[in-house]
């Protein structure tokens, strides 16, 4: 494996997109919708995709079943440009069915497929997180090993606890050895305590919780926290939230890498996060590392939300 910008560690998968009238969908025999679309998707993906989309040299780790959906993902990896690297299991490939209103708002039906413990061989992380320069975690349960491994070489790591309650013990390894940690205010009784504690018993250098429409916050170990507000883009209304959240980790992690503070990796991420939106389907259509750039520096855009210079941060 060549030298990594990126390595992405799990999370790869297979979206079934379903526009419905509206959430929750009206409870009856049959409900027509539009066609529905195939992607490749999950969360893992989307930071894969959103790195490469920006100019990172990346690549991902998963476990895929040797079914049509584990051939989509390595077909999409290749048009990609996007390392592959995999272990079959006969559990078969991830997949969902995400159904989206208009609007944006969505529900997902996640189909895990693995078992709980599954553990593939070492060999399928190993090498990548040697040669990349940050290791991104996604929280299925096997990563937790190779985040180990990246943290002992003092590798940069990375994760996304996703719509965390705070409480779910399967997600505090990830939350203690992450040194950028992502995660959704969805279902959090407390956001700000959740990423205090997070500070606290962790090792992490900042905590950032996604709050959808309403921006996001950075929590900066030995800092004040901040708010970055939502973007709305001119000419890309929200259409669909399905991979918003990754794209936004995408661009906060390139930023960070290209040596930028944490405010303006959070700027930028907001820009990504709402070009995502105004796109249909799961990563479709991941802005680029020349659009993110003017979109950030646009005096319209960095009025509207209020932007300062971000300097003392």
């Amino acid at each position: 494996m060549p030298d990594l910008d990126v390595f992405v560690t799990g999370g790869i998968g297979v979206d079934h997109i379903v526009k419905v009238p509206s959430l929750p969908v009206l409870v009856a025999d049959s409900v027509m919708t539009p066609p529905i679309q195939t992607v490749v998707g999950h969360a893992g993906n989307g930071v894969a995709m959103g790195c490469a989309a920006l100019g990172l040299a990346t690549a991902i780790c998963d476990v895929i079943g040797d079914d049509p959906e584990g051939d989509l993902i390595r077909r999409h990896c290749t048009e990609a440009g996007v390392g592959l690297k995999v272990a079959t299991d006969p559990s078969g490939t991830r997949r969902s069915v995400n159904l989206v209103a208009p609007g944006g708002a969505r529900t997902s039906l996640y189909d895990p497929r693995h078992p709980y413990d599954l553990l593939p061989d070492e060999s399928l992380w190993r090498d990548g997180v040697a040669k990349a320069r940050l290791t991104h975690v996604v929280i299925v349960n096997w990563a937790r090993h190779a985040l180990r491994q990246a943290v002992g070489l003092g590798r940069l790591t990375s994760t996304d606890l996703q719509d965390w309650d705070g409480l779910n013990p399967h997600h505090r390894e990830f939350a203690e050895l992450a040194d950028i940690v992502f995660c959704s205010a969805a279902n959090l009784a407390d956001p700000a305590a959740t990423a205090r504690g997070i500070l606290s018993y962790g090792r992490a250098r900042v905590v950032v919780v996604t709050d959808g429409a309403n921006g996001s916050t950075a929590h900066p170990r030995g800092a004040a926290a901040f708010h970055v507000p939502a973007v709305t883009l001119p000419g890309r209304p929200p259409v669909d939230s399905n991979g918003a959240g990754d794209a936004y980790a995408a661009a906060f992690l390139a930023r960070v890498l290209a040596g930028d503070s944490w405010a303006r990796a959070a700027e930028a991420a907001s820009v990504a996060g709402a070009w995502a939106v105004g796109s249909a389907g799961t990563h479709t259509d991941l802005i680029t590392a020349e659009a993110l750039a003017s979109l950030s520096a646009s005096e319209a855009v960095r009025r509207a939300c209020g932007w300062d210079d971000g300097a003392d941060r």
